[in-house]
């Protein structure tokens, strides 16, 4: 595999990149369950604001957890949007 840069040219642009990394791993998963972050694992990321929290599975069975963060460095929880008029936001607490 090559580096980060040959990737993004690979992919055509960066927004390429990262949809397609999006699409090979969240395409065809499922969400088996819904928590808020637990505050033990709040503390341990240093967090004050508490995500929702989603459990996903993958089409070969492998499990992995997807949350909201305020941004890519992960300094707290985010809330995560949706199109539904009766659920538009799922908020942090």
């Amino acid at each position: 595999m090559g580096n980060f840069k040959e990737e993004v040219k690979k992919a055509g642009s960066i927004e390429n990149y990262w949809t397609n990394k999006a699409k090979e791993n969240l395409v065809g998963a499922t969400i088996v369950k819904v928590e808020y972050m637990p505050k033990q694992e709040l503390e341990d990321m240093m967090w004050y604001k508490s995500p929702i929290c989603l459990c996903m599975k993958r089409p070969n069975g492998t499990l992995f957890w997807i949350y909201p963060s305020m941004d890519d460095e992960g300094n707290d929880g985010g809330a995560l949007f949706t199109t539904l008029k009766k659920y538009s936001c799922a908020p942090t607490l």
